[in-house]
């Protein structure tokens, strides 16, 4: 699928004369894949999981953000498509926009696939995504380790909202670092809160 029909949907929420959110013009994927995870400020607060997968960002709305506990299984919702250039995102959708609301970076990085089959063979990612299951190692500047998103809900077949679980997996690093409280939390690519990012855009 083209590019351009994979952000359709991302385009056509939004307003680009009154958001600052990039428009997406087929940013150049890196050598090793990259994750962000942002604190979205919306009309309720939740984090966005964002994987890039070949040249978009694939994206979950996960109420309480990553957990370090594997016992701990996180709600994770798709959403639409964003965007290479959305990893660095930050600032405030104006009221009344789609998602309108204050956006910090809270961690990014790169992530290493781990999908394999049942015979050990490394799998597609897009292809595991697409099946219902994709395992991976991220290395950011907060999250470290294996997790796994998995569909629990919903199908390929566009039947039914689709729900996910973002876990942990056991073992690996002890750097993971769990979700914090988001209004205290400081940006990875500012260092800025929510509070300072929506005070410094309300002073422009």
């Amino acid at each position: 699928m083209a590019e351009r029909d994979r952000l359709r949907d991302y385009r056509g929420k939004r307003d680009f004369q009154r958001t600052g959110e990039p428009r997406g013009h087929g940013g150049s994927a890196s050598e090793r894949p990259r994750f962000v995870v942002q604190i979205h400020d919306a009309s309720t607060m939740h984090f966005d999981f964002r994987l890039q997968v070949d040249d978009v960002l694939k994206s979950w709305s996960v109420p309480r953000g990553p957990s370090a506990d594997p016992k701990d299984k996180r709600l994770a919702v798709p959403t639409e498509d964003h965007p290479l250039e959305y990893e660095e995102f930050e600032g405030v959708i104006p009221r009344g926009e789609y998602g309108g609301g204050t956006v910090i970076v809270w961690d990014h990085g790169t992530y290493e696939p781990l999908s394999h089959d049942r015979a050990g063979r490394p799998v597609d990612f897009a292809q595991s995504l697409e099946r219902g299951h994709a395992t991976f190692r991220l290395s950011g500047s907060k999250l470290h380790g294996e997790y796994a998103l998995t569909r629990f809900r919903g199908g390929r077949d566009g039947e039914g909202e689709q729900a996910w679980l973002l876990v942990k997996r056991a073992g690996g690093s002890a750097r993971t670092h769990g979700a914090p409280d988001p209004r205290r939390a400081r940006s990875a690519m500012s260092g800025r809160t929510l509070g300072q990012v929506a005070s410094e855009a309300a002073g422009d």
